[in-house]
Formats: structure tokens, C-alpha cells, sequence
């Protein structure tokens, strides 16, 4: 009997990984590191924050993950391939790629200029393709495979009328990378795959979770479009997260999974 069928939670182990996860300060990085770390993988984050780096880094120690940091943001071909193979010095190898960096900007087109708009493109666009570049040599050199995560939005399939014209396209290039790769790489067995929430807990969100204005009214026009009936939390990336990490998605690449309570159906 095969040993997942003996054991299917042996599917889900990550002992002996490594993984490298960028934005790891923000709030799905900080999903991302808790999650894939506790699961038994050995860690590089990277975040333009230090002291919320740290903070995070010392936590998962406490916890019995081995992490390292750098602080950084993936926003040069060269800064990429070092942030690569730093982790590949600190633990001899790399095994995942979780892409938890990127920006919004919010505004009506006629309001938002052009530099603007193409932060949020560089960011959102240009550093996951710098990163999965990097990240496939070092995968295809180890000739292992390898998995990699992308972070979608429900903005990739939907539109907004809020002010929204550089993030959506910006998640939906995300996808097409998502796409792309997956089929580049499955002959390499490297798994690329995106998550794509909608609106979940977060230190940028939390006002929407309050009974006062206009978080009271902004979440039930939310509501009203999700079928689950309420918004996101945290831990509803933990399992997407895993899944996708770890061999149970072994035969799953080029796919976006939606985490949003069924918003994107209707």
C-alpha cells in the first residue's frame, strides 16, 4: 500500500523543506510563514520592515522553526536571485517559493497618475515573474522540482468600481503568470499555483469588521456578494497554503484556487 494511503497527513509534511516567503510581514506572509513553518519547513523570510521581520523571525524560533531573514524587497532581478541563494547557503537548498508581496493603490483612473500605476504593476507583476525566475533555475538546477505560490485577489477575475484599474490587472498578469509557468515548468515538475482571496482580516482591513461607519456599511455591501455570508479570515489561507506547498498538490499546477467564500462563482 502506497504510504499516503496508509497515511494521508504524511501527504501535508513539509519536514526538511525550504522554503523562501517574500512580504513576510504582511498579512498573508505572516500566514504563510506560521503556517508552512509549523508544518516543519525551514524558513528564509524577507520584508521591507525589519522590526515587524524580527518580531515575526523570533516568534517562529520560540516555536521551533528555523528561520533566517534578509530584509528586502524582490524588486530587482539581482535582489531577487540573492534573496535565492542566500537560502540556499543558509540551508543547502530550496524547495518552496511563496510570493506574499505587492501593493494597492486605490483611485479613479482620471485621478491616478501614471507612476502610480505603475508601482502597482512593478510590484505586483514584475517582482512575482523576478521571483519565480529566480526561484525555477534554482529548482531546475536541483533537478527536485519544486513549488511555488502566487498571490491572486478575486481582482484578477473582477472588476471594482472603486478606483481599481492598476491592482486588478495587476492580479490578473498574476494569473496569466500562474498559467504560463504551469505549463513551462510542468515538464520540470516545479507546481505553480495562486491563491486568491477576497477580503479577509488584516491590519489594512480591519475596519471593515467594525459595527461603526463606514466599516458597518462597507462589509455588508461586501456581504451581500459573498454566498458564505461573511468576510475572511486568516486562517481560511491556511489550508489553500499548505495544500499547495506540500506534495498533496503534487498533480495541481497552473491553477488559481479562489479563497473567498464563493464570491467569484456569482
Amino acid at each position: 500500500m502506497n504510504n499516503y494511503l496508509a497515511n494521508p497527513a504524511s501527504l501535508f509534511d513539509l519536514k526538511g523543506k525550504v522554503a523562501l516567503i517574500t512580504g513576510a510581514t504582511g498579512a498573508f506572509g505572516q500566514v504563510a510563514a506560521r503556517v508552512i513553518g509549523n508544518s516543519g519547513c525551514n524558513l528564509l523570510l524577507t520584508g521591507g520592515n525589519k522590526e515587524a521581520l524580527e518580531t515575526l523571525a523570533e516568534s517562529l524560533r520560540q516555536e521551533g522553526v528555523h528561520v533566517a531573514t534578509r530584509n528586502t524587497r524582490p524588486n530587482s532581478e539581482q535582489e531577487c536571485d540573492a534573496m535565492v541563494e542566500q537560502a540556499v547557503a543558509t540551508y543547502g537548498k530550496l524547495d518552496i517559493l511563496v510570493v506574499g508581496s505587492g501593493v494597492n493603490d486605490v483611485d479613479l483612473i482620471q485621478d491616478m497618475s501614471t507612476e502610480r500605476w505603475q508601482k502597482v504593476m512593478d510590484a505586483n507583476v514584475r517582482d512575482s515573474w523576478l521571483l519565480c525566475k529566480a526561484a525555477g533555475k534554482q529548482f531546475m538546477s536541483q533537478g527536485n522540482g519544486g513549488k511555488v505560490v502566487l498571490v491572486s485577489s478575486a481582482r484578477g477575475k473582477l472588476g471594482h468600481p472603486a478606483g481599481y484599474s492598476a491592482y486588478c490587472p495587476s492580479k490578473s498578469a498574476v494569473d496569466g503568470i500562474t498559467r504560463a509557468l504551469g505549463c513551462e515548468w510542468g515538464k520540470h515538475n516545479i507546481t505553480v499555483n495562486a491563491i486568491a482571496p477576497t477580503v479577509f482580516r488584516s491590519n489594512l482591513t480591519a475596519w471593515m469588521f467594525e459595527d461603526n461607519e463606514p466599516g458597518k456599511s462597507t462589509r455588508e455591501n461586501i456581504l451581500a456578494r459573498i454566498p458564505m455570508g461573511r468576510l475572511g479570515e486568516p486562517e481560511d489561507l491556511a489550508g489553500p497554503l499548505l495544500f499547495l506547498a506540500s506534495d498533496a498538490s503534487s498533480f495541481h499546477t497552473g491553477h488559481v484556487i479562489y479563497a473567498d467564500g464563493g464570491y467569484s462563482a456569482g
